[in-house]
């Protein structure tokens, strides 16, 4: 298409109109704009008519970008969250990268997320600038070690105001401290932007791992261990293993996020390490997750579970709820916390999944190998396995082991510590654990009813409160079994 030119001082407007046929040549649509030398900050606006059938998103390429994937030339994205933003040699918006303005052709992208059958028209101004102004430099995020080892909490889902959060970094990392998490992986959508606050804030004791979602038209999913940015520009199936083989250039690991309504993974599963299949309240569809995940494992697949609370910060710290950060929390096991000891338990599956960060503590091992484990059929002597637990703070609730089979032993949990061995028959590909509400059944539904009181209804696949399904307090990482 026609590219637009900018002269610094200057403001220039046009309009650009987009359809369904648009979309289907690709969700990422690029608009090309000549920056000029000498421009050192530039201003971006977008209008539309927003609705529920007509939602789009922006963000920007330099003029060093290549097609996807591109290693290079990312300046930001702000998704759906801003309608303009700016880039300058010495700061930029939240979601953004300041630095150099390079001049050649730049290309705004606008992510055509939903689009009426009309189509819609979207008026964009430019102006750049070329006053004198300071080179920001990105500080070197700093290496913290916990030494010591043990059983590490940390939610592995959540927002700042580098995507579509209204609370600053800094208020999430006095959030993370106050409700007495280890580890915190900062996922805001399509960029790493926030990094440049969390990489230099990690200390020993709140260690951050660098994260990303990945925010596709047809599902999500969260990055971790990520050394740099990664380009999300998905257009269609055959680009997901492309986006997979830049992952593990990074040594990143790979995981699905919140595959329910309204946020379903409309991709076929690819490989991948792990699932997140404990998204925020239990009672928001993620028994309908659970289904699928044992199935994935049914079919042979060896995937390590997690859980985050995909909180969006808000301005302020709130009094702790139902939702809100470390909820559900993601528990590991690991010789010493830093990030790589983080990132390499959730690869392992080296922990479980809890409702909170002080949920029930559940681990078990079999034959002495502990959950994430995998263990050859053929070193086996029988089916008959012992199976070590252990169980803390849950007391008149039910541990249950599953297989594919479904639940093949349930267990009253008799007390708020409480260690056992049993002898359990396995046959099949795997075995995990969980812990079902009984005892505190009614108490955490009440919990949740008491919180809607004064809140409108929480509108991702809340469950009814008048007859609710099960609800599990913990989940354990499995144990596999390999025929050879």
């Amino acid at each position: 298409m026609e590219e637009f030119i900018l002269s610094s001082g200057q403001q220039i407007e046009f309009d650009i109109h987009v359809d369904r046929s648009t979309k289907a040549r690709s969700p990422f649509f690029e608009i090309p704009v000549h920056v000029p030398k000498g421009v050192t900050r530039i201003d971006v606006n977008f209008q539309y008519e927003k609705s529920d059938d007509c939602l789009i998103d922006i963000g920007i390429l330099d003029s060093t970008a290549t097609d996807f994937p591109t290693r290079k030339g990312f300046r930001g994205w702000s998704g759906g969250a801003r309608d303009h933003f700016f880039i300058a040699r010495d700061s930029a918006t939240p979601g953004y990268y300041a630095g150099e303005i390079p001049e050649g052709r730049w290309k705004i992208l606008l992510g055509l997320y939903i689009l009426p059958e009309e189509g819609a028209s979207v008026k964009l101004g430019m102006k750049a600038d070329d006053s004198a102004r300071q080179l920001f430099v990105a500080p070197e995020p700093v290496r913290v070690r916990r030494d010591g080892p043990g059983w590490f909490r940390g939610d592995l889902h959540c927002h700042t105001y580098h995507s579509d959060a209204k609370g600053a970094p800094e208020v999430l990392a006095e959030n993370a401290r106050s409700v007495g998490l280890d580890f915190l992986a900062v996922t805001d959508h399509n960029t790493t932007t926030q990094w440049q606050y969390f990489g230099q804030q990690s200390t020993p004791d709140l260690v951050f791992v660098p994260g990303m979602e990945l925010t596709t038209y047809r599902g999500h999913a969260n990055v971790f261990g990520l050394s740099e940015w990664i380009d999300f520009r998905i257009g269609g199936i055959e680009d997901l293993p492309t986006f997979l083989e830049e992952v593990k250039r990074q040594n990143a690991i790979f995981s699905v996020n919140h595959d329910k309504e309204p946020l379903v993974w409309d991709y076929d599963y690819p490989e991948m390490d792990c699932m997140e299949v404990y998204h925020g309240h239990w009672l928001t569809s993620n028994d309908g997750v659970l289904k699928t995940y044992d199935r994935l494992l049914a079919e042979g697949r060896q995937i390590s579970l997690i859980g985050g609370s995909d909180l969006h910060q808000p301005e302020g710290l709130r009094s702790p709820g139902p939702f809100g950060l470390g909820k559900p929390t993601t528990v590991i096991w690991a010789p010493y916390l830093d990030a790589g000891s983080v990132v390499g338990a959730l690869k392992n599956g080296f922990g479980y999944v809890t409702e909170s960060p002080t949920g029930p503590h559940l681990a078990f091992t079999v034959n002495d190998q502990p959950m994430g484990s995998h263990i050859k059929r053929s070193e086996l002597g029988s089916n008959d396995l012992e199976v070590n637990f252990e169980v803390r703070g849950a007391e008149g609730d039910q541990l249950r082991f599953v297989t594919e089979d479904g639940c093949i032993q349930t267990y009253r949990i008799p007390s708020d510590d409480w260690q056992d061995s049993m002898t359990i028959s396995v046959h099949g590909k795997f075995l995990r654990a969980e812990i079902e509400a009984k005892n505190s059944r009614q108490r955490l539904i009440n919990e949740l009813v008491d919180w809607y009181k004064e809140r409108p209804i929480y509108n991702r696949s809340q469950q009814s409160l008048e007859d609710p399904p099960r609800i599990l307090r913990t989940l354990s990482n499995p144990v596999f079994f390999k025929d050879s």
